[in-house]
């Protein structure tokens, strides 16, 4: 489905300056650009040296939001393709006036090309689309160019975090995440929504309206 240009979208991007960041597009092919390195200084970004931990598919922003209130002492990067839907994230971020967070209007496949090697704490992956059949495999935020990708950004012991309604999809990620030697753990189809241990995304709270069982792991890198 085709998502409507947002009104006045080029303006409320303007105002966002100071925490969102957009992709260079100077490079088109993938393959080089990935080579052309433009590491991140998180350091700088955040101005100090916090954990810092990425969301991939931010959506629009409740997820990391509610993460960077409630863990003030880390930072948070949130990557999101679309410019329509990062605009809302960023905003939302903005309003509550949250200095730990940050937006990147990036695909996934350009990351290696900012994100430096051990760099990251923690990975989240909520509700990736599962892209079903092998077809469309290669569009998969856990295909196995993108953990190996994980695999370099995260610092010994970092972890990714996924959630997914897609049974294929997450027994598919975790066989993704084992064959790259990560061990995964806490492995679990839950129903039960507890908002003092688990922070919802906003597709989570409509599953959980319904009775929809979302699959969860954690894969660590050792």
């Amino acid at each position: 489905m085709r998502i409507r240009r947002k009104r006045h979208l080029e303006e409320r991007l303007k105002t966002l300056g100071d925490i969102l960041i957009s992709a260079d597009l100077d490079i088109k092919d993938v393959r080089k650009a990935v080579k052309d390195k433009k590491y991140f200084d998180f350091s700088n970004m955040f101005q100090n040296f916090r954990p810092v931990n990425l969301e991939i598919g931010c959506g629009k922003g409740g997820f990391i939001t509610e993460c960077a209130k409630r863990f003030p002492d880390e930072n948070f990067l949130a990557v999101e393709l679309l410019e329509n839907i990062i605009v809302m994230a960023a905003e939302r971020a903005k309003a509550e006036k949250l200095s730990n967070i940050k937006f990147f209007n990036c695909g996934a496949d350009y990351l290696a090309r900012y994100i430096a090697p051990g760099s990251l704490n923690k990975i989240f992956l909520n509700f990736s689309p599962p892209y079903s059949g092998l077809r469309y495999e290669n569009r998969r935020l856990t295909k196995d160019s993108l953990i190996c990708d994980y695999t370099e950004f995260l610092r010994d012991g970092g972890e990714v975090l996924q959630k997914t309604d897609d049974k294929d999809f997450f027994l598919y990620s975790i066989d993704g995440f084992r064959r790259h030697g990560f061990s995964v753990t806490d492995m679990t189809e839950y129903i039960k929504y507890n908002p003092n241990e688990n922070i919802m995304t906003e597709y989570e709270k409509k599953f959980a309206e319904r009775g929809i069982s979302v699959f969860a792991f954690k894969a660590k890198k050792l």
